[in-house]
Formats: C-alpha cells, structure tokens, sequence
C-alpha cells in the first residue's frame, strides 16, 4: 500500500487524520475536504470564498449515495475546490454544529434530514440550505452541477446580497434562542393534551404514530405507560401494545440476528431503512421492559433480551463501551446484508425448516421486498410475521427428539392444553435451531461497516437499559455489561473534574462533552445505581450532574444551554428541549433533577428542576407531544412520587425478595436506595442524610417509604410494600 495515496492509489484531503469513521471514509475524495476548525475559516477568508459545508454521518445511505455521484466526481469536486472552501462535520461528533444548521435548513425549506447542505460566509453565517441534492438536476431538485457555478456567480458579483441574507438568516436564528421565555406552571393538563395528541395521530391499525415513514420514537410509548399507570386509562396502554407487536413481527425488526432497524419507510413497519443505532436499541429495550413489567406477557420479556443480545455481541468493545451504529449498505446496496431469496433458505436448511421459516417469515418465490425507485419486486425478501408468535417461558433447553416424544405421549394420554404447550414448545424450538443456521451462514456474508466510535452519551443510554434489564430479568450479565461500560467512561472519557469527553475512538478521547453526554450519563448511573446499589455510581451521577449545573445553566433563563459555558458556538448557544430520534438533554436532565434530589434529600435540584419546566413551559404547554420525556418527567413531578429505602443485609433471602418485589412491578414515581445493616457509617448516608436513623426491624430486610420529606412505618413483608406503594 502507498501510504501517501491510500489502497485507492488517490492522495488524501484533510480528513485523513481525523478519528470519526465518517470524515474517513471521505479522506480519499477529490474533494479537499476540511474538518470542522480554524485553518478553514482562515482560508476562506483569505480567499474570500464561501463555505460549503456537508454534515453527515458514517451509516447514513444518502449520504454514501451523495459521496458516490458528487463527492467522487472530479468534475464537481473541481467546482468546489475552486470556488469553496469545503467542510466535513460528522453530526454524531459534532452535534452542536449539526443542530443548529438543521434548524437553519428546516427554517429555510420546511424540511431536514442527511446529508445537510450548508453554505454559508466564512464568519459561519448561513445563505443556503438543502439535504441530499444529485449531481444533476431532476425531479424538481436542483443538481450540484447546476446549483454551485451559480452560487459562485453571486458570491462573485451579488456578494453584498448574500452576506445581507446570511445576516437575516442568524440574526432570526438567534431571536428565537435568546428572547426571554413566557414562564408559568405547568400541570396535569399538559400531560393530558401529550396523551390527547397522540391519540389523535395514533394508526389503529398498524401501531405507531402518524403514517410513513414510522419512527419508533419510544420516548412516546414510555410516557403512555405512566400514562396509563396514573390515569388507568387502558386506551394508552393498548396503544403501547399494538405498536410494540407490530414493530416486533414487522420487517424493522432483524429476525434472524436481532435488534431494530432505523425506522420503517412504509406505515406497515415492513420495509426498514437497515442501519442500526444504538440508542434505539437502548431505548426500545426499556420500553419492552416497562410493557413486560406493567403487563407479564413474555413476548416483550423476549424481545428486550434479543436486543440486548444483539447489542453485546455486535456493539460492545473490548473495553466495554459500546459502538455507535451499523451501516444500512454492503457491498454498495442497501440491506443486503439482511434479505434473503427463497433459493438461498431452502439450500441453507432442510426441507421442513425451510417449510417453517418461509410460511412463517413471509418469504416468497418472487421476493417481497421492492425496488425503491421502480417498485418491482426484487427476488429479495425481508424476513417478518403476520402476527406474533406464542412465546414460552422454558428452561433448560432440551433436545427436539426428547419433544417429540413427549408430545407423541400427550396426545395419547393428556388433554387438549397439555398437547398445544408442547406444539408450541417444539415449534418454537425447531423455528429456534433454523434461525440459528440462518444467522451463521449470514455471518459469512459481507457485514456492513460498523461506526466504531464510542460516544458518552448512547453509552449512557445503554447503560441505563441494560440496568433496567438486570433489575427486571434478574440477570447479572446485564449488570456487570452495564458496569463495565460506565468505569470504562469514568476511566477514559472524564476527569478529576467531573468535565466528561464526547467521543472515544482508538485510544483517543476528544470533543468536550454536550448536554446529552452528562445527562444521559447521569440516567444510566442512576439506573445503575439503583441496580447495585453501589454507591460510587451515585456519587458519580451527582458530580457529573453538578457539573451540567455549573457549566450549561442559564442563569437568567433557567434551563440547560446544549454546550458549556467555554465552548465555540457557530451561531448562538442553543437551549432544547425538543425530543427527536432521542430524548433532548434537557428533558432528560429534568428527570434527573427530580431523582437525584429525591434521594439526597436535596431541595435544591427540585427547585432546578421547577425553574427549567419554567423555563420551557411555552414550548411545553403549547406542543408537549414534542417532548415527551418531559412530559415523563412532569409525571414524576405532578406526583404522588416515593422515595424507597431498604435496610438490610444485601446477600440476605429476604432482602433480595424484597429488592426483587420492587423490581417486578410497573410503579415509576419512586426512587430506590439500599442502606446496609450494621454497617458503621455506611456511604449512602453520606449523600442521602435522611437515612441515617433507619435501620431493619427485628433482624429482617426493611423497607421505608416516603412522601413529601416523611416516611410511613417500616414493613418487613415484601407483598405489604408493593401494596403500600401501588396505593399512594
């Protein structure tokens, strides 16, 4: 390999020392790329030369298909480097840079998405927006080819028109993130207005919300469940329910390798658009594990442990952080990797597998998966369900030919419900080996690239569902994954004091961190705490909270800005509170303002998180479907909410029952500490002072459960507790 040109023998820009997959992977394009930094603003000042500027990231399919017809193309990248200065930003990377031009695209054309095109001064100020765009002219959309000869004209002889517009374009920008905002209390009218517009725009039919594409947006299931929870209105509930089935049987889920595809192109959940992130697998993990929680059916128990199969096989680093993405392309075609021909099953499995995996997946001769420009059918099929299968909760595993005469016994000798457990036993069972031959001969398939940075805050959300996980299903390994994760960030991605890092990639970590690091990494240390009731983690999750504190609070306003006080900020310093793919910081740093001072005691974080509900309170009343996590938060707040204080010994049968009790049962409002029995000035009374004087009664495991700054009388029977809380 030459190792000035690369493999492909073309010389290198100035991406080629950066550390994001994407910039990477646009290191060998004609282009002359830049990264996001002083030396490109410079030169196009010196040069007096607009900024085009491209925001993507690594499993993005158009943005590979604007790579491949323009950003190859030396006839666009002549046009370019001769009249731009070109900029690369991975959006992942760089999410502050990234929201706020969408902003500025979705203000502009009424629309945003990836590949963002930005052109703009080389002051940063935007004159033109657009997503993808061809290299020629079609359909309505103007080509490159087309479109930057002419913006060159105008820098060029209207240049004085353009900086006027891009004046315009940020001074409006920034009036809407600087004027002062409206305050008033909010209440459990909002939380019926979330619930009512989501009822509005829910498909009966097919789950899910509004119509293609279909987002999974599990932010909104989990605000239905405490929905419903404070309401018992079953109407939330079945909405919860009839979307998380039909996402399961659909083609948005990878049957055969497990986890969830980005979204659905159609309202069926059957065509996926195939990358795979992170933080929806996090996510919907912890919305099947509520559902499973609030309802027992072991389908949602199932499919919470399948992705989280997926993601520690397939997402989790040696170090034990986890990946970000996979991409949705191999080989240059999208879902490749995940569609199969009729062929290529029955020559993968035996006649009667291959009986039972094409009736069941739905896999056809003539494919069922279409062209998406032509509409044909292609040959290819997307494995997916009619319905969902009947699951049964057994173990140990047993061979089939072991079922198969058991179930020849019961028809003899047992009654009607005995045979079909065992039918369904043995087909599960059999569906359970096919599956397994076709993953491994998948395995032997080109994979997708995998976007093998770690980013702190989709760390914090797998954290906090993989502790969830391990408290609901009792499973250690979740735990200790869960566990290995957050040290491995603690260890390389902060410091002393408590400023955490963005991104982590071949031994380097780097970009300070933005809202959405320190409050979803606060989430999943509460979660993890509460998981092990190690008391380090809490700790950890209020320094790093202090931090966000010091660091991004408005002062004058309330609320969270998106960067910290000592950052660049491209336009203005932005304040969200707006839930999109995932939770916005700030929704999800209300929620750990209430949590954290719940168990410590703290007034001073509720009132925090008074001042920031106060702080949104427009945007919150006026559109609360737009922020459903807040809206969970609001929940928390509008109360009644518990604070749960175990006493015992950790290792004791009636304390981990009693522990477990807890875990079992949907109630959300309630925090949970674990204080241990004799025990000399344990840890958790150091931050949580309210604790100090309870201790077990009469040698047994003891619960405590407060309101408002006072506690009911300790019980020692676990049933009494669950009651006592479920009544509050």
């Amino acid at each position: 390999m030459n190792e000035e040109t690369g493999e492909t023998g073309k010389h290198p820009n100035h991406l080629i020392n950066e550390k994001s997959p994407y910039l990477l992977q646009h290191a060998y394009n004609p282009v002359n790329w830049y990264p996001w930094g002083d030396e490109a603003f410079e030169k196009a000042k010196n040069e007096d030369k607009p900024i085009f500027l491209s925001i993507g990231y690594s499993t993005c399919h158009w943005c590979h298909v604007m790579e491949n017809e323009s950003f190859e193309d030396p006839e666009i990248a002549q046009i370019l480097n001769d009249n731009f200065v070109c900029i690369k930003v991975d959006r992942e990377e760089r999410p502050d840079i990234d929201s706020t031009y969408m902003d500025v695209c979705q203000a502009l054309t009424g629309r945003g998405g990836w590949p963002l095109t930005i052109i703009m001064t080389p002051e940063k100020k935007p004159f033109s927006a657009a997503t993808y765009l061809p290299k020629e002219s079609r359909f309505g959309l103007t080509g490159l080819i087309d479109l930057l000869p002419r913006i060159s004209d105008m820098w060029s002889k209207q240049k004085r028109e353009l900086v006027s517009r891009a004046e315009q374009i940020t001074s409006s920008v920034e009036e809407v993130f600087t004027k002062s905002p409206k305050t008033r209390e909010l209440s459990n009218q909002e939380l019926d207005s979330a619930y009512e517009s989501l009822l509005e725009n829910y498909d009966p039919e097919y789950g899910g919300f509004g119509n293609a594409p279909k987002f999974p947006s599990p932010h909104n299931l989990m605000f239905l469940m405490r929905y419903w929870e404070r309401t018992s209105n079953n109407k939330a509930l079945e909405m919860v329910e009839k979307t998380l089935k039909n996402m399961r049987i659909g083609g948005i889920y990878d049957h055969i390798g497990f986890g969830f595809h980005r979204y659905s192109t159609d309202r069926y959940w059957m065509i996926p658009h195939f990358e795979k992130m992170l933080y929806d697998q996090a996510l919907l993990s912890m919305a099947y594990i509520e559902v499973y929680q609030a309802t027992g059916k072991i389908e949602y128990k199932n499919t919470a442990r399948d992705v989280f199969t997926y993601a520690l096989r397939d997402l989790t680093s040696k170090e034990g952080g986890f990946y970000s993405a996979v991409d949705a392309d191999s080989e240059g075609v999208e879902g490749k990797f995940y569609t199969w021909t009729y062929d290529e099953i029955h020559k993968i499995l035996s006649k009667s597998e291959a009986n039972i995996v094409t009736n069941l997946f739905n896999i056809k001769k003539e494919g069922n998966f279409r062209d998406e420009k032509t509409g044909n059918l292609t040959g290819k099929n997307i494995p997916h369900l009619i319905e969902t299968p009947l699951y049964i909760d057994v173990e140990p595993d047993e061979e089939l030919d072991e079922f198969h005469e058991k179930l020849n016994e019961a028809r003899e000798k047992r009654g009607a419900w005995k045979r079909n457990l065992l039918k369904t036993i043995y087909s599960q069972r059999r569906l359970e080996v096919a599956r397994r031959k076709l993953f491994e001969a998948r395995e032997n398939r080109v994979h997708p690239a995998k976007d093998d940075k770690i980013l702190t805050d989709w760390n914090g959300l797998m954290i906090a569902a993989l502790s969830k996980g391990a408290q609901v299903f009792n499973d250690k390994e979740y735990a200790n994954s869960a566990r290995k994760a957050a040290d491995f960030i603690i260890k390389n991605m902060s410091d002393s004091s408590g400023q955490l890092m963005h991104r982590y990639r071949d031994g380097d970590s780097d970009i300070h961190g933005f809202i959405d690091d320190y409050a979803f990494l606060t989430w999943g240390l509460i979660e993890l705490y509460e998981t092990t009731f190690e008391v380090k983690y809490l700790e950890k999750a209020l320094e790093f909270n202090n931090y966000l504190i010091n660091h991004f609070w408005d002062d004058n306003n309330g609320g969270f800005y998106f960067t910290p006080d000592n950052a660049e900020t491209p336009i203005v310093r932005k304040k969200e509170i707006y839930d999109g793919a995932s939770p916005s910081g700030n929704s999800v740093a209300l929620m750990n303002l209430m949590r954290l001072g719940r168990m410590t005691g703290n007034p001073e974080l509720e009132k925090k998180a008074s001042d920031s509900i106060k702080s949104f309170s427009k945007s919150l009343s006026r559109n609360p479907i737009a922020s459903t996590h807040s809206m969970q938060a609001l929940d928390f707040v509008q109360g009644p909410s518990s604070e749960v204080v175990i006493t015992g010994d950790f290792q004791s049968e009636d304390t981990q029952n009693m522990i477990n009790s807890l875990r079992t049962e949907f109630i959300p409002r309630k925090v949970v500490l674990f204080k241990p029995d004799k025990v000399q000035s344990p840890d958790i009374v150091n931050i949580a002072g309210f604790t100090r004087d309870m201790d077990s009664q009469e040698g047994k495991a003891t619960a405590y459960i407060c309101q408002n700054y006072s506690c009911s009388s300790p019980k020692t029977d676990a049933d009494d507790m669950v009651r006592s809380l479920k009544n509050i």
